[in-house]
């Protein structure tokens, strides 16, 4: 009769032999450092881009700038925006501010707030009016309707981009 050995676990494999413990760590280590490298590579054609926004017509040196990047017309008319960006007024000049923000590429509708008491929010009068200026991407409101989403999106694209606000108050 025929006697089999068990088969031997990993454990006392590797005790009989730590070379091969120790190369298994290292393919292990060079596998995962390679898929790393990939994923950085492959990810690097995605990534967000500089977009420089050109503000004039700025009244004061009071408060901020706070940039609402909305995506769709739904998020919009929600006032739910999907990054917001607040600038301090450093090196405004005559009215003119640079502002530079980093977006993916992809279509965007960019309101602006001059919040000039720094509370975050539009502030308005009795009659509803806004007192604080405001602005619309490549758009300058002339009546007193709220745009729709169409009016002011912009497509952001693969390379640098630039785009102008002009601040309307009332």
């Amino acid at each position: 009769m025929q006697t089999h050995e068990p088969i031997p676990s990993f454990r006392k494999i590797f005790n009989r032999h730590p070379k091969l413990y120790r190369m298994k760590k290292r393919t292990v280590f060079f596998i995962n450092l390679f898929l790393g490298l990939c994923y950085v590579l492959l990810s690097a054609d995605v990534q967000a881009q500089n977009t420089q926004v050109n503000v004039s017509g700025i009244r004061s040196e009071k408060g901020q700038i706070v940039l609402n990047v909305f995506k769709d017309e739904q998020s919009y008319q929600k006032e739910q925006p999907c990054k917001q960006i607040k600038f301090e007024k450093k090196g405004l000049e005559k009215g003119i501010l640079e502002l530079k923000c980093t977006l993916d590429p992809g279509t965007y509708g960019i309101t602006l707030l001059d919040d000039e008491n720094g509370n975050g929010t539009l502030d308005k009068n009795i009659v509803r009016m806004p007192r604080e200026g405001f602005g619309f991407s490549n758009f300058f409101m002339e009546k007193l309707k709220r745009p729709a989403f169409d009016d002011f999106k912009l497509n952001i694209k693969k390379q640098d981009n630039q785009l102008g606000i002009k601040v309307k108050y009332m």
